[in-house]
């Protein structure tokens, strides 16, 4: 029985091209109590690599988080394979705006701690008590209140591409950072106020309205489907659109355009621009902005020191990334001190 890849991201590219298959590019998420996550991992490695199906999921004993790239023939086996286990039957599918042949170049089904890792060791309360979920009508209405207060519940280098006019848009790196610094700022807030957040998708709102429930919140919010759902409705029904900007992905496309506006800045020279990159130094790897002109100039770095590395041989990369710690600076995504024109 095969649970492993057995092809490279360069091989798998290499046969998506060849292919040329309609794909889609989607998400889902569900809060549940699953007995044996390892169990479940496998069944479905096995089940989604006979699809073709592609992506980065997460199980764990709170449930389970999923990006995807579904081949379009498939889709209607897929759902049913879905339907077919009790948590999952008819749960919401984020089908994303924009589809991309390569958003994914390989099935990585993994087993965590935790769907969304939180670092939180509280184990009181119960992440299916949720808050109200609202759709974008809704939803809009809400933050039209002035007894309202909306929180992206994202991270910096997420909300510096686009975010929703008039939100708080907290300056952290991770999800974990956001909860505690929130609730600081809201704490005279937890009865007069009406609590509204988003994200990409909902996971992260649905975790984090269960929080703040429990800790005291009486009037807690989330966008239903997150960014992603919202842009749909807010095409399909002709309401008004608040987002601006680009909404972030995690996956080889980066960020989807909802609007025109360009909110962000190339982090090297500081001209208008929202497109996310990795630096090419594989020791680096950085995520930051940078526009078309840099990335030529710059050759797709972050730094003249890293644009020295990649003209080294291979091997010699190779050999200086061994043994050094490099997390740290990839964990600090677009906060390198070379960048001059960094949020």
């Amino acid at each position: 029985m095969q649970l492993y890849n057995t092809l490279s991201a360069k091989e798998r590219e290499a046969l998506l091209e060849q292919a040329g298959e309609d794909r889609l590019t989607l998400s889902f998420y569900q809060y549940a109590k699953i007995g044996n996550p390892q169990l479940f991992r496998n069944h479905l490695f096995v089940a989604w690599d006979e699809m073709g199906v592609l992506g980065r999921i997460y199980v764990a004993r709170e449930g389970i988080n999923a990006q995807l790239s579904v081949p379009a023939k498939h889709f209607a086996v897929f759902k049913e394979f879905l339907d077919g286990i009790y948590f999952l039957k008819e749960v919401r599918l984020n089908i994303a705006i924009e589809h991309d042949l390569k958003s994914f170049l390989k099935l990585k089904v993994k087993v965590r701690d935790k769907i969304v890792a939180d670092g939180l060791n509280d184990d009181t309360f119960d992440v299916r008590n949720k808050g109200v979920h609202v759709n974008a009508e809704t939803f809009n209405e809400l933050i039209e209140d002035p007894d309202t207060v909306l929180v992206d519940m994202r991270n910096h280098y997420e909300s510096e591409i686009g975010h929703f006019k008039g939100a708080i848009t907290p300056d952290v790196d991770t999800f974990r950072d956001s909860l505690d610094i929130i609730e600081a700022d809201l704490k005279d807030h937890k009865e007069d106020k009406k609590l509204v957040m988003y994200c990409t998708g909902g996971i992260r709102c649905e975790k984090a309205s269960a929080y703040y429930k429990h800790k005291g919140f009486k009037q807690v919010y989330q966008l239903e489907g997150g960014i992603i759902e919202y842009a749909r409705q807010v095409e399909n029904k002709g309401l008004e659109n608040k987002f601006i900007g680009k909404n972030f992905v995690f996956d080889h496309r980066r960020g989807e355009r909802i609007t025109d506006e360009v909110i962000a800045h190339c982090h090297q020279c500081g001209t208008p621009c929202d497109t996310h990159v990795n630096c090419a130094n594989e020791a680096c790897h950085l995520l930051f902005i940078q526009c078309e002109t840099c990335g030529l100039k710059m050759e797709n770095c972050c730094s003249t020191d890293c644009q020295e590395i990649i003209q080294l041989p291979y091997g010699e990369q190779k050999r200086l990334r061994q043994g050094i710690p490099n997390s740290n600076k990839i964990f600090k995504k677009g906060r390198s001190e070379k960048l001059k024109f960094k949020k």
